[in-house]
Formats: structure tokens, C-alpha cells, sequence
């Protein structure tokens, strides 16, 4: 399309736009955690995760 014909879109206020960003954070450190959690439980668990029954 031709920017100079595109509409502007939806405009969004301060607050939406911190409220946006507080929400990004905050689903950025929950995967963070679920990162840290799986790899803490992997190293516990040590070699045996490899090992499978025949």
C-alpha cells in the first residue's frame, strides 16, 4: 500500500502505552523463570534424563 494513503491507526494513551510495557516485562520474567526452572530441573536430574528403558 502507499503510506501516504494508509490511515493513522489506533493512537494509544500514556497509560495504555505503560500498561503495554509493564505487561511485555512481566511475561518476559514469567518465561525467564519457566527457562530457569526447566534447566535447574534438568541439571538436578543430571545424566539420567538420557538414560530410556529398552
Amino acid at each position: 500500500m502507499d503510506e501516504k494513503r494508509m490511515p493513522d491507526g489506533i493512537v494509544l494513551t500514556e497509560a495504555q502505552k505503560r500498561s503495554r510495557r509493564q505487561r511485555s516485562i512481566a511475561i518476559a520474567l514469567a518465561l525467564g523463570v519457566l527457562v530457569v526452572l526447566f534447566f535447574a530441573v534438568t541439571i538436578v536430574k543430571g545424566p539420567v534424563v538420557l538414560l530410556r528403558p529398552m
